[in-house]
């Protein structure tokens, strides 16, 4: 079904750069030996996407690089030894932006990853094809990586539940050493439900059985004074007040997220200069945004670096004052649904603002900080969903995702796809 569904998608929404359907069929018998046998794993028979910046034992890894070489994995990632354990079965790899350098995924390998929601509209990125690839309804959990929204980005702009774990939870996020400080494997799912046993697995810890208790949220519509769009936020306040009727208290905070921007980038640029800056010798074919990085980073003072060093403990520590009187921070997940491919909004709410990050500037914060993040669904704006983010204390992975089922089972959303064929909330 899973290997039907991909064909029938690839075509207008170029979620996969590989398909392993003999490698899905060895493990799917091997999963229906294991039911036999009563020792079946936690994810027995489940169809699983592998973003294509995790290494598969005997596949490629592209890094949605025509300059990466073509070299055949001997060994797993980390993430994907644990999902091969759990009895997954992987349906193929996910494209990616080049080295998984932009919010969106287009590459020279071949046309942008559209959304199933509107195949004119992006995907988001950099896990832009694994979010296509769930909603799509061609597989039922994906396997991302979230170094600056990447996982967080493509779940809101594609329907889908996206947690970014507390830095340091799970070992084993891929080869993107760029954003080695910042990075984390996770999960994409239909639901609340299906990406905590995705992150068990990952994790490699059960949920805690205690029931969630009431909260003191604090809630943030417009982080660092940024627009958002007036109809998203509307979406998302009303999700606000579904917290309240389950009887959390929310409170209106200012947050100051700002500085990231001087830390994140330069500690970036930096890795990804001293990894790939050979590539700008010679020919090598490389996007617009990927050469355009590299030569940032020839030009970037090592004072500049170090100093974004310095700053990011700090950082941690600001946020980290909120969560001395608040459980949970909250925030719209974008500014803006997503957007038509090759479109990024000049604009939003009627002020300008910056397209490289203005439409999702929400998400890097997190990152930098390192605080698990999670978000999902809470309505539509002219027929694209949109959703809500939800912060948590370092460590606090699983509350989070409890508070996340809580405001998913008030909410109660239809999600059902037309152009996907598979109704997002289905069980697996």
């Amino acid at each position: 079904m899973a290997e039907a569904r991909i064909e029938e998608t690839h075509s207008s929404l170029h979620a996969y750069v590989a398909r392993t359907p003999e490698l899905a069929r060895r493990q799917a018998r091997e999963a229906e030996r294991a039911y036999r046998n009563g020792d079946a794993g936690p994810l027995a028979g489940v169809p699983v996407s592998i973003k294509d910046a995790f290494d598969v034992q005997g596949q490629v890894t592209t890094y949605g690089s025509l300059a990466h070489p073509r070299q055949v994995a001997r060994a797993d990632s980390g993430a994907v030894r644990r999902l091969r354990t759990s009895g997954a079965v992987f349906v193929g790899k996910t494209n990616v932006p080049e080295f998984c350098q932009s919010a969106t995924t287009d590459n020279l390998l071949g046309p942008d990853t559209a959304n199933p929601w509107d195949p004119a509209a992006t995907s988001g990125g950099s896990s832009g094809g694994a979010a296509a690839s769930v909603a799509a309804g061609t597989c039922t959990l994906a396997l991302g990586s979230d170094g600056g929204g990447s996982i967080r980005i493509p779940a809101a702009f594609c329907g889908l539940v996206g947690l970014k774990p507390t830095y340091g939870r799970i070992n084993g996020a891929g080869g993107l050493r760029a954003f080695s400080p910042f990075i984390s494997a996770g999960p994409l799912a239909r639901s609340v439900q299906d990406a905590a046993r995705l992150f068990e697995v990952l994790g490699e810890g059960a949920a805690p059985a205690a029931a969630p208790a009431r909260s003191v949220i604090a809630w943030c519509s417009h982080p660092e004074g940024r627009p958002v769009g007036r109809v998203l936020l509307e979406n998302v306040r009303r999700a606000t007040e579904s917290l309240r009727a389950l009887g959390h208290r929310l409170e209106p905070v200012d947050l100051r997220l700002d500085g990231w921007e001087q830390i994140f980038g330069p500690l970036v640029l930096a890795e990804e200069g001293e990894r790939r800056g050979s590539l700008l010798e010679g020919e090598h074919p490389l996007t617009r945004y990927e050469r355009r990085s590299l030569e940032a980073a020839r030009r970037l003072a090592p004072a500049t670096v170090s100093s974004a060093r310095s700053a990011m403990a700090a950082y941690r520590e600001r946020i980290d004052t909120y969560f001395d009187d608040f459980d949970v921070l909250v925030t719209p997940a974008t500014a803006t649904p997503a957007f038509p491919i090759g479109c990024r909004p000049g604009s939003i709410a009627g002020r300008r603002v910056d397209r490289l990050w203005g439409a999702f500037p929400f998400a890097v914060p997190f990152n930098v900080s390192g605080h698990p993040s999670i978000v999902l669904p809470v309505g539509f704006v002219d027929a694209m969903p949109v959703a809500i983010q939800l912060i948590g204390r370092r460590g606090a992975d699983f509350e989070l995702l409890q508070l996340a089922a809580e405001l998913e089972a008030a909410l109660d959303l239809d999600l059902y796809n037309p152009e996907s064929g598979t109704a997002p909330m289905s069980p697996m």
